[in-house]
């Protein structure tokens, strides 16, 4: 953990900021780097129902041109001598995530809970949950 980078998968919600505070302030502790993540889904379509007006390809390259300006405008908001690093991935969160966190590089993973509960707990993937439960590394989940 002492010698690795904290991945801190972002949605760009108000959560996933908050839950940044925690991943500067471990990597602080640690004197390590950060390794900020999204996950950009892989749009589904067929061209044949001609129900897209462009394809799953072009909206998915759309997708991530808004992502990586989202991740510029975050930098430019975040004041420290830490070494950042940004990686915008297309898939499945998860899948993603997990992968990344289980690279030899990442030494904990601190990702936000968007603390869904009841019903909506069932019908959404909790991405954070199943993160914690099979990531290699540590997990901190923020609230």
């Amino acid at each position: 953990m002492r010698t690795r980078n904290i991945l801190w998968p972002t949605d760009f919600s108000d959560t996933a900021s908050h839950a940044l505070r925690y991943a500067i302030e471990m990597a602080n502790l640690y004197n390590v780097g950060i390794r900020i993540l999204h996950v950009v889904d892989q749009p589904l379509g067929d061209e044949n129902y001609m129900v897209l007006a462009i394809t799953p390809e072009e909206l998915a390259k759309t997708m991530e041109d808004a992502a990586a300006k989202q991740m510029h405008e975050l930098l430019a908001q975040l004041k420290t001598d830490l070494k950042i690093e940004t990686v915008i991935r297309r898939g499945d969160a998860v899948t993603e995530i997990l992968a990344e966190a289980n690279s030899d590089d990442i030494g904990m993973v601190v990702i936000a809970s968007h603390g869904r509960t009841g019903l909506a707990h069932f019908l959404h993937d909790n991405v954070a949950e199943e993160v914690a439960n099979k990531a290699k590394c540590p997990v901190l989940v923020v609230k």
